[in-house]
């Protein structure tokens, strides 16, 4: 999956890599920020998307699409589509551009919109990222879960960075008997949780 990534691909995760780490140095750009995930969660997430069962793939915050192509290796390999959600225009307006650039946009159906609309549509998630703005995290949480495949994943970024603002979220998920869940210190903190049967 990673050996055979393509070059354009390679050449358009490098391409946001640096526009990212620009972003974050640079105080006057901070209106576009991508606030995209670091390349460890993205190989991380992949491995355990490309492992998941049968169902759909959904993420909730597209940005750019830096995260989509990680997962697209995974829906690739598993001759999936991957469904994503991202709500502010100018980002996917990007995102549209990092999809025809890395020749993906085949195997990923782009939304524009607020992901709780359209969540109840899926009644058979097997993979589901969650890195959007964080009032919308136990919202996701309480729509995926409940349609969750057995053994299927919903996996939440940000929960170490923003431990605090997340913490009721990670309590509920950690004390929550439909699933398996724990906090993976990969990146800015990932929150795995597992459906059990």
């Amino acid at each position: 999956m990673f050996h055979t990534m393509s070059p354009a691909m390679k050449a358009r995760m490098q391409e946001l890599e640096k526009w990212d780490a620009k972003d974050r140095t640079d105080d006057t750009l901070r209106m576009r920020r991508l606030r995209q995930i670091p390349p460890e969660t993205g190989k991380f997430i992949a491995l355990l998307a490309a492992n998941t069962p049968e169902g759909a793939m959904l993420e909730i915050g597209t940005s750019a699409g830096y995260s989509t192509l990680w997962l697209s290796l995974a829906c690739e390999q598993l001759d999936r589509t991957l469904t994503t959600f991202e709500i502010m225009s100018e980002k996917v307006e990007l995102a549209r551009k990092t999809f025809e650039e890395a020749g993906v946009e085949e195997i990923i159906n782009l939304v524009k919109g607020d992901a709780r609309e359209s969540l109840d549509w899926f009644s058979n998630i097997a993979f589901c990222f969650l890195d959007a703005e964080k009032e919308v995290y136990a919202d996701c949480y309480e729509k995926v879960i409940p349609n969750l495949v057995q053994g299927g994943l919903l996996v939440a970024d940000n929960a170490s960075s923003h431990s605090t603002e997340l913490q009721p979220l990670i309590d509920r998920a950690l004390s929550d008997e439909r699933i398996d869940a724990m906090v993976v210190p990969i990146g800015k903190g990932l929150l795995v949780c597992r459906k059990l049967g």
